[in-house]
């Protein structure tokens, strides 16, 4: 697969995340294999999610295809360079399609990303999710990598107006030992391992955040139960649908 558009944008992101001085941390990279497909499963926290996921796979020399919603690749310009990257666009009416085409890439020896959770989740904690991750990874034979991202809310997360140009903010990336699905597994209950592991991995990621809240205004960006001012679970249900 021709990758003229991807190495670009890698090098283009890079240098402004340096400009404004990100304090990146990644770890667990090395559970991203190396070579032949994968299925990477993250938490959901802000619509600049997708890059930073991209850059645990970066120490294994990977480019991942990340699954995301058919309005991003009809924009102007985010849809040229959706297209370039070769992510792969899910249309919520025609999702079989969207299915049919991750499996192909994860045959080829691709590294899909996925989003579970689907929307972005304003409670900052992981969202209930179905087992699509898992039947794919099941289906194509590939070990199922769970992760988790924080510190991007801070970036531009949904309710709130974007900084794209906050300067110093942590992000932390932490990818978890994978979970190798087989097709004759229930795979709900691997769904649920997943989403218990994608959990842990936030928690810890939350546990270690290198930052705290300028005051009382600024708590916005943590969860419920760590004492920030981000609703609790309870009280979105049903309402995150479409984010």
């Amino acid at each position: 697969m021709s990758d003229l558009v991807y190495p670009p944008v890698i090098a283009l992101a890079r240098t402004m995340f340096r400009l404004l001085d990100l304090r990146i941390t990644i770890e667990g990279a090395e559970h991203i294999p190396a070579t032949g497909g994968a299925v990477l499963a993250s938490n959901h926290v802000s619509y600049l999610d997708f890059i930073f996921c991209g850059l645990a796979a970066r120490p294994s020399r990977r480019l991942v295809r990340f699954m995301a919603k058919q309005e991003i690749f009809a924009h102007r310009i985010g849809g040229p360079l959706m297209r370039g990257m070769h992510h792969i666009p899910v249309d919520r009416e025609a999702g079989l399609s969207s299915y049919r085409a991750a499996l192909a890439a994860l045959t080829a020896g691709e590294v899909v990303g996925v989003f579970p959770e689907a929307t972005i989740s304003q409670s900052f904690t992981v969202k209930e999710h179905k087992s699509g991750a898992s039947r794919m990874a099941a289906s194509a034979g590939v070990p199922l990598v769970p992760m988790a991202v924080w510190g991007t809310q801070r970036l531009w997360t949904k309710g709130r107006p974007r900084t794209l140009t906050r300067r110093h903010t942590p992000i932390s990336i932490v990818v978890g030992e994978p979970l190798r699905p087989a097709r004759r597994d229930n795979q709900t209950e691997v769904g649920a391992e997943l989403h218990n592991r994608m959990s842990a991995l936030l928690d810890r990621a939350q546990r270690d955040y290198p930052d705290s809240p300028a005051g009382p205004d600024d708590r916005w960006w943590l969860p419920a139960h760590l004492g920030g001012t981000a609703p609790a679970p309870s009280e979105l249900a049903g309402e995150e649908e479409g984010a």
